[in-house]
This record gives structure tokens, sequence and C-alpha cells, in this order.
């Protein structure tokens, strides 16, 4: 059930906004007059103003080069312009959205635009009271597996939009590409960086008509990020850090170019494979685990349970963890993502989980309080 809920909110998992769109094909593709917008961080994304509309492309990021998709963001109160090139065109601001994660709905409430959420995917594994009391209240609506939603359900819900993940060679998005709803392909998950992810959230803001309050919220998230990392490296190398724990007799660690290893690297602490530039998981044996992490400081857990994961069950689970250093010195943090906001909160948020890094690998900065997602066992 964990693996399945990082694929669907991370991977993921989620990571947006549900801004009403009306699907239509452009036309023309003369040269045009356009303002690019600034983006610090984000490489999939370009964005430029034109005279009454906004353009946005989305780099495809499974094929160096080529486009995923391309839109035309047009404020729903003016006539299409004449000259807007081949996009899908989206009605600005959206009102109605339907999205299929978590990370997305969270982002959506945190700028204000919790109204325009009208169905989402995959509602068990939400993490957020106002979306779950409001599905109660019958205001949202559960529109099925995230993979396969329920087509009749989401005509119902009458959105503008459908926020969905790409995923590579899946071929599509079968029927819903077929309802005549524009699809807003949420590839923010694919950014190699956490402020790149995290810079996403202007585009969700001009889909909702917060441009300003996106813009606003990215500029304190960078600085309170930067704030941290410039904390660390300011003080002595950090603990040694192991992460997370086999599934079906595989150990995926993150790969030292994706968002937990830039993470572990910017709160200036030790990792094994800080200098594997892979930007997702890598498949690791046990061994190979052990070899390289017998000795690690820091043992850091996410998993999805009933309960809070205790050393005893570790050790019932696998008696070889035994064997890491984490382990009998009692050195092992735990987050329990049936429970923690961790997949709806950290993708935009990433100076929170940054906070936490630095908390449990510089016990000598003292000033930090406690951790907000992991919590020692």
């Amino acid at each position: 059930m964990k693996n399945v809920r990082r694929c669907r909110t991370f991977f993921i998992l989620l990571s947006s906004f549900f801004i009403p769109l009306a699907c239509s094909g452009g036309h023309g593709s003369g040269s045009l007059d356009s303002d690019t917008l600034e983006l610090r961080y984000a490489e999939m994304l370009t964005m430029e103003n034109h005279d009454g509309f906004t353009m946005v492309s989305v780099a495809d990021p499974w094929n160096d080069g080529q486009v995923l998709h391309t839109y035309a963001l047009v404020p729903r109160d003016m006539e299409l312009p004449a000259d807007i090139p081949d996009a899908t065109i989206v009605r600005t601001p959206v009102r109605r959205a339907v999205i299929a994660t978590s990370v997305h709905c969270a982002l959506a409430v945190e700028l204000g635009c919790g109204d325009n959420i009208a169905g989402v995917c995959d509602l068990q594994y939400i993490n957020l009271p106002w979306i779950q009391e409001r599905s109660r209240a019958g205001r949202i609506t559960d529109c099925g597996n995230s993979m396969s939603p329920t087509i009749e359900k989401i005509i119902t819900t009458e959105p503008d939009a459908i926020f969905l993940s790409p995923f590579q060679n899946s071929g599509g998005y079968g029927r819903v590409d077929e309802i005549g709803i524009p699809i807003i392909e949420m590839a923010d998950y694919m950014e190699a960086g956490p402020l790149a992810r995290a810079e996403w959230m202007k585009f969700y803001g001009l889909l909702f008509g917060v441009a300003e309050r996106a813009d606003s919220l990215f500029d304190t998230i960078e600085t309170r990020y930067n704030d941290l990392k410039a904390t660390a490296a300011g003080s002595s190398k950090g603990l040694s850090v192991m992460m997370d724990k086999p599934m079906s007799g595989v150990w995926y660690m993150p790969g030292g170019g994706s968002t937990i290893g830039r993470l572990i690297t910017d709160a200036n602490a030790a990792y094994a494979w800080s200098d594997d530039a892979r930007s997702g998981s890598i498949e690791l044996a046990f061994e190979t685990v052990l070899d390289k992490c017998a000795d690690a400081d820091v043992w850091m857990v996410r998993y999805y349970g009933n309960s809070t994961l205790t050393t005893e069950q570790l050790l019932a689970e696998n008696a070889g963890y035994g064997q890491f250093k984490a382990l009998r010195e009692g050195n092992i943090y735990g987050c329990n993502t049936a429970v923690s906001t961790f997949y709806e909160d950290t993708p935009f948020h990433p100076e929170r989980l940054l906070r936490d890094f630095i908390i449990i690998t510089h016990p000598e900065i003292t000033d930090m309080g406690e951790p907000e997602f992991f919590e020692h066992l």
C-alpha cells in the first residue's frame, strides 16, 4: 500500500491546482511578441506573456528536446485572440477542477483556491481534513483511482480542467482523453531539485488567477530554504544518513541527484550515494546497502502503517537490520505517511523537509526545535 501511495501522490505521489479550462485547439503560428516569465529553478517549464494570453510549454521529461504539452492561458472574460498558436486553450481563472494528487490539493488550498476543487482521486490517501470534510458533505466528488478515474463521476462533476500526473510509456489517459475536458499534465515531480519542483506553483498560480500570491509564496520558501542551507553549511559536516527500507526484496535508495539526495547534501550531511547523479531511486540489494551503510549514524525511514514503527518490529521483519549501527545505537527516525502530511506538504515546501534533515543530522544546532515529519523511534 505504501508503494501505491507513493506512486499516486509523489511520484509522487500529487505534486496541484484546479483551474477551469476550455479545451479548444488553437490556430495560427506566426511570430508573436512575447515576454518570457522568469523561472530560477524549474527546467521543464517555459512561460511567455503575449498580448491577451500566456503560453506555457511543458518539456517532455522522458524525451530530450521534445514538448509534452503546450497550453494557451486566456482570461475567460476575453475573446480568443486570432493568433494563438496550436495549444490546449485554458480559460483562467479555473473555477472547477478535478485533482488527481493530494500534493496539488494541498497547494490549491494553501493558495486560497480550495473552493476550485470539484473532484479528487484517491480520496482515501489524502491526509487533508478540509478535503475529507467537504467530500463527506458532498461538495467534493471522489472520482476514483487516479490511474483509471471514473469517467461518469468526472463528467457529473462538470470540471473545467482535470489535473493528472503523466507517466512514462503510459499510453495516454484512456477515456479521459476523449471527454473534451482539458488535461493539465502535472510533470513537476520530474524536476531535479527541491526548489525546481516548488517553483511550478507559479504555473498553478496563473491557472487559478492567483499569480501574485503564488510568486510571493515561492519567494518566501526560496529565502527560507537558502537560509537553512547556509546555516547547515556553516556548521561542521553532519551525521551520515541512510534512507528507508527494502520493499519486496529491493532497497530503493534515493540517488544523489534526486530531491531527497539533494536535500541531504544541502543539509551538509554525509550520504553514501551523494556522488551518484541519478535523479530517481537506485535499486539495491540488502547486502549492498549493508556494505555502504553499516556504520551510518542515522536511519530515516518512510513507512505506511496503522501504528508507529518500532525497533522491535524492524528486527522481527529482518534480523539483519541489527547489523546497522543506527539501529544498535537507537538512532532511527520514522515518518508514518499514513498519518503524516509528508506527501501533501514537502513537494512544495522543501524548506520544511530540509529543516528536518538539519535537525536530525546536526545535533549541535539546538535552536530549531523538533522535526516536523520524522520522529525518533
